[in-house]
């Protein structure tokens, strides 16, 4: 199509030579070009892409560190669950006052902070500090904030008019979720082995302070600051409790699947084969991005809990690549479910709340994580067979779809 002329008005009457203005160009069909024409989607997307990659590497890169200077996988552990317990506290204050104050002015001081104490603890253990000191620092330091939750807060605000595209969004940042925490681990491995077991720190603590600020640089789309909110918090919106309930039985899914084939595979190539769950849904997040519209939660949940099946009947035959294909198959059914999932919360929280209800989800589902962690380890105590411990993700999945049909959880979501 040709563009039209522009007839500029002059005082003395039209301008004598007509000025051409280009058509707005459409947006693609495409629903990933089209989330990432936006102007500043693709800036803020990179930005909180490197501050999230070392949530998969913090915890895998403490426990390297802490088990090299003082040979104990268990004080290893203990530390790092430490900062897990604290960090499901901390988390949904942070998240309030990022929805009160705005996410730059809480982010960056927050995850500097959250630098600081990663240094101050890699010195403890480099130095063979007092056990304590290493409980207390990372106890105290708690405050790395929930970049994924604020990534979704701006997607909400900019696509709060387009449900379809705001889909898809959600969907990218499941997939990226899936991504990150697919490649933060083996990169701090690679990094504590291959260098020098504080390595794997140091990089995450860079690449966390350099992510963050970059996010946080991007003013354009980020959501405006609310009026403080009288409703107090976000726990209280009807249907929510209920579905944070069917979050904590999610999370068990994921903790007891991880423990138990680390345990069933035992060897060098346990990573890469529980990788594999993570890339089935990776790839199921960005294929359900292009759907037009989200599944029913139960639905996804009655996937999940037959899809989980799948790594217990390969595991009972014995083989490692039957297993492999079966953990591939059942990660299909992860993003979905939390896509569904974070689109009711999204919808259920109020917007001046918006972060602080996403950042209840996350703990909800890590506190899952870390009870399905505790069973599997257990399980792979005492089972009585080999793949006894594929039981518990079955059973924690059948349980998360039992307490959605039962409470009705996402049924009083608006939309």
């Amino acid at each position: 199509m040709p563009p039209r002329p522009d007839l500029t008005l002059t005082p003395a009457g039209p301008a004598l030579a007509p000025r051409y203005r280009e058509l707005p160009r459409p947006l693609p069909t495409h629903p990933y070009l089209r989330l990432f024409a936006r102007p500043g989607t693709r800036a803020f997307t990179v930005g909180n892409l490197i501050a999230r990659l070392p949530m998969g590497m913090f915890g895998v890169s403490a426990v390297i560190m802490i088990a090299a200077a003082y040979g104990s996988y268990a004080l290893a552990g203990a530390v790092t669950a430490t900062g897990l317990a604290v960090g499901s506290v901390t988390s949904p204050l942070i998240a309030r006052l990022v929805d009160r104050y705005g996410q730059a002015r809480i982010a960056v001081p927050a995850a500097a902070y959250a630098v600081l104490g990663h240094l101050v603890l890699l010195l403890c253990v480099h130095e063979r500090a007092p056990v304590w000191a290493l409980f207390v620092t990372t106890a105290v330091t708690a405050t790395t904030p929930n970049t994924g939750g604020m990534s979704r807060a701006r997607w909400a605000h900019l696509l709060r008019n387009d449900p379809d595209l705001l889909h898809t969004a959600n969907s990218f940042e499941q997939a990226a979720d899936e991504l990150c925490y697919m490649l933060g681990p083996v990169l701090a491995a690679v990094l504590c082995s291959a260098l020098f077991p504080e390595a794997g720190t140091l990089a995450a603590d860079a690449l966390l302070l350099c992510g963050v600020l970059l996010f946080a640089a991007q003013r354009s789309t980020e959501p405006p600051v609310a009026p403080r909110s009288s409703a107090g918090s976000p726990l209280r919106a009807p249907g929510m409790a209920p579905l944070l309930a069917v979050f904590l039985a999610t999370g068990a899914v994921f903790g007891s699947m991880e423990v138990v084939t680390l345990a069933y595979v035992d060897g060098p190539v346990a990573g890469p084969v529980l990788a594999l769950q993570a890339a089935g849904s990776c790839a199921a997040g960005l294929l359900y991005g292009r759907a037009r519209r989200a599944a029913r939660l139960h639905t996804c949940l009655g996937a999940m809990a037959v899809l989980m099946t799948v790594p217990l009947f390969a595991a009972s035959t014995g083989s490692l690549l039957a297993l492999a294909v079966g953990l591939l198959v059942a990660g299909t059914a992860t993003a979905p479910t939390m896509v569904t999932g974070m689109g009711l919360i999204q919808r259920l929280t109020p917007a001046a709340q918006l972060n602080e209800g996403m950042t209840l989800a996350v703990t909800a589902l890590l506190a899952g994580i870390a009870a399905g962690s505790a069973g599997g380890g257990w399980a792979a105590d005492h089972a009585p067979f080999a793949s006894f411990g594929f039981l518990l993700p079955v059973t924690a999945a059948a349980s998360a779809l039992a307490l959605c049909a039962a409470t009705g959880a996402g049924r009083r979501a608006p939309g």
